[in-house]
């Protein structure tokens, strides 16, 4: 019996492969080694410049949304995104300040506040649908708040999956 000896990208395994009744075994493309070697160069590269842009990006000047801000984090026990709400008062100077005591909330390190609401989902896009659509008061009154809210809830969901640490942003 002949075979289709089929010109298909794969690793350097000769493997047989059934495909609509004809038998083909995969042959590795000759440049295939150096296309690898030089995507891999390439997406390190596109990774480092997009790291520089990220990180040039999050030390922008922002202006803080009056409905409250979020803490997230995962919850691997449960397997679950978590958005902690908590509400603020922007004052002249464009900081956020704690409704019930009148002072500044800082940037870093700890708080003792109660959060308004803890949303959780199993994925960037159920906590998305929790906190904007099925909300009846979204906290959310700035666009570029709900940008940042998707961006984060999605790095969370891949460190969910990945098993890898999540810092907020």
């Amino acid at each position: 019996m002949l075979r289709k000896v089929g010109f298909i990208p794969v690793s350097s395994l000769a493997v047989i492969t059934a495909i609509n009744n004809q038998e083909y075994i995969p042959v590795p493309y000759p440049h295939e080694p150096i296309l690898n070697q030089m995507q891999d160069v390439s997406m390190n590269e596109l990774a480092k410049t997009i790291k520089q842009l990220d990180d040039k990006l999050s030390k922008r000047p922002i202006a803080l949304d009056p409905g409250g801000y979020f803490i997230i984090y995962i919850d691997r026990e449960n397997s679950l995104i978590c958005a902690k709400h908590f509400t603020n008062i922007i004052n002249e100077k464009g900081l956020a300040v704690d409704p019930e005591t009148g002072e500044v909330i800082a940037a870093r390190g700890k708080s003792d506040r109660t959060s308004q609401t803890l949303f959780t989902g199993r994925s960037a896009k159920e906590l998305c649908v929790k906190v904007i659509e099925e909300n009846e008061q979204c906290p959310i009154t700035m666009l570029d708040h709900a940008a940042y809210l998707g961006r984060e809830f999605m790095r969370a969901e891949i460190a969910l999956i990945q098993g890898t640490e999540y810092i907020q942003d």
